[in-house]
């Protein structure tokens, strides 16, 4: 299978490597440092175990027209980073492509096949003047949840901190040959890869914990345990699950674990930096509308009050813009620093 990984970071690579050693035609999509190390040394996967892996025979491409096109096409890059993107994918498919989505957060598709009556309404947050939309085709997208830890240690090369599991679904919940064949890669890769028949689902459960400790540590510099152990946030925490959960209920959607066990297995977590906590350290831009602003927005399309999301929603929507317009990061230092 000829397999496209747009977004060669730490998810993008650690597919791309395992699926290349499998014996997949993997191509890379990248830029800059990362781009010049793949191309020079192949992209390096640092596993688990701490054994290593190479994909030397794998291409690395700067364009997607380089590229050509693809069985499938991995979209690894973040919710905010595909619009820029969006309007080139198309030099990466045929008639055939399948493009696998693997953003956190509600994703812009989210209403496409849904049925019901908020069917085809547009995620306004993640894709604010329908870029990605018009130029990715509902018939075109695989959704994936991702679940594995990895970070992106060096220019070229990943660290796998945990887990190996992607879940596969298509949007209206069946099983075409074509997932069959996707899951099949990924399964012969050495990865976990179910076929969902309930994608949204599974991307609300991973949600949950997304859309509070995010913000949360992002605003207070704290870790998934400090939120947690602290009785404030944790409440706070509680709260806004609970409002995302009224939420999810009206469209359809039932968890199958209490908010208490949920919270219950962050702090199992540790010390923990969430990611948009990292990116706050390191000025980059957060995932604020995919995790938190877009389930606002389905509140307010579903009539669904939600005081506390909205009130972090601000308070992290000005941090973030305050950060941006003076070209800053936030970070908590002791004094030995």
């Amino acid at each position: 299978m000829k397999i496209a990984v747009l977004g060669a970071g730490a998810i993008g690579g650690y597919l791309g490597v395992k699926l290349a050693a499998a014996g997949e035609q993997v191509t890379f999509i990248a830029r800059g440092a990362n781009l010049a190390a793949i191309r020079e040394r192949g992209m390096r996967l640092i596993l688990e175990d701490g054994s290593e892996l190479v994909a030397g025979a794998a291409r690395a491409c700067a364009s997607m027209s380089e590229a050509g096109p693809q069985d499938a096409v991995l979209l690894t890059l973040k919710a905010h980073q595909v619009a820029a993107i969006a309007q080139d994918i198309g030099q990466l498919c045929d008639e055939r492509t399948s493009i696998v989505t693997m953003q956190n957060g509600i994703p812009w598709w989210y209403f496409h096949k849904h049925g019901g009556e908020l069917e085809g309404t547009p995620v306004k947050s993640v894709d604010p003047d329908g870029t990605i939309a018009r130029h990715i085709a509902p018939g075109r997208i695989i959704a994936s949840v991702v679940y594995p830890a990895a970070n992106l240690v060096a220019p070229g090369v990943v660290h796998v901190v945990e887990g190996n599991r992607f879940s596969l679904g298509e949007l209206d919940g069946s099983t075409t040959e074509r997932i069959q064949a996707l899951a099949a890669s990924f399964i012969s890769a050495g990865f976990k890869a179910p076929i969902s028949r309930d994608i949204r689902g599974e991307i609300w459960v991973k949600l949950w914990g997304n859309l509070s400790f995010n913000p949360l540590s992002a605003l207070t510099q704290a870790t998934l345990q400090d939120i947690c152990r602290y009785p404030l946030t944790r409440v706070l925490a509680a709260e806004m699950m609970g409002e995302a959960e009224s939420i999810a209920k009206k469209l359809g959607v039932q968890f199958r674990v209490s908010i208490e066990r949920r919270i219950e297995g962050a702090e199992k977590v540790g010390a923990h930096k969430t990611s948009m906590l990292q990116d706050i350290e390191q000025g980059r831009p957060i995932e604020l509308e995919a995790l938190l602003g877009s389930v606002v927005e389905l509140g307010a399309l579903t009539g669904t009050p939600t005081p506390h999301l909205g009130a972090i929603y601000a308070c992290a929507s000005l941090l973030a813009h305050t950060l941006q317009a003076q070209g800053g990061k936030l970070k908590v230092q002791s004094p030995k620093h």
